[in-house]
């Protein structure tokens, strides 16, 4: 008895482009937060020199949930241009 392997549809243009649109937000929000300071403990309750060093994988996953829940716009906005740079509609 033979088992096929389980194969996937390849992802669409379409879903690559907004795969990696929401890549690029997720990436800019990241920024936004550690500029702004936001999760830094301060005091004795800081996490010294181990959060410092992992604190930007932390920001990068809530990042990625805020482009999940909605994020601010960004992607959609990318999105289109580049769409209308791969079509060639300037």
């Amino acid at each position: 008895m033979d088992i096929a392997p389980i194969t996937l549809p390849a992802p669409s243009r379409h879903d690559q482009l907004m795969a990696k649109a929401e890549e690029l937000e997720a990436t800019f929000l990241a920024e936004m937060l550690a500029h702004s300071g936001l999760g830094e403990m301060q005091g004795a309750f800081g996490g010294g020199q181990g959060e410092a060093q992992f604190s930007s994988f932390l920001r990068q996953e809530q990042a990625k949930l805020i482009v999940q829940q909605g994020g601010m716009g960004l992607a959609e906005l990318i999105f289109n241009a580049m769409m209308e740079a791969e079509n060639g509609t300037d």
